[in-house]
């Protein structure tokens, strides 16, 4: 079973004991996420894609720690004018574990189409 949730502006496909590295987040390390814009979720009964979300699912996550990433060197330098710029970035991250993919007992609807309409009792007037 896995899901593709949406965090900092990106999509990420997860599945339970996944550890990913998101933008970061509020909370403390050993502390639970909730990420509730969940995109697509798939498992044995099928695959639900949700427009834009799927409505009522939820993934959550433990938060592991708080990170930064490799430093980005901006070196800017104009020729012939003794004129130069040097600045350096480092992103903040949080590495989370995704604990578990639930909130509609993690059972997607079947496809469209594949399900028959249940039938109406006729009116009697």
């Amino acid at each position: 079973m896995f899901a593709v949730i949406k965090t900092g502006g990106k999509q990420y496909r997860v599945a339970a004991d996944d550890v990913i590295t998101v933008a970061k987040l509020e909370g403390e390390p050993g502390s639970t996420v909730t990420f509730d814009q969940v995109l697509m979720v798939s498992n044995d009964n099928g695959v639900e894609i949700g427009a834009p979300v799927v409505s009522g699912l939820t993934v959550s996550g433990e938060v592991v720690e708080h990170t930064r990433g490799e430093k980005v060197i901006a070196f800017k330098k104009r020729r012939r004018q003794n004129s130069r710029r040097k600045r350096g970035h480092r992103q903040d991250y949080t590495v989370v574990r995704i604990t578990a993919i639930g909130g509609q007992a993690g059972k997607p609807k079947a496809a469209a189409g594949t399900e028959a309409a249940p039938e109406q009792p006729a009116e009697t007037a």
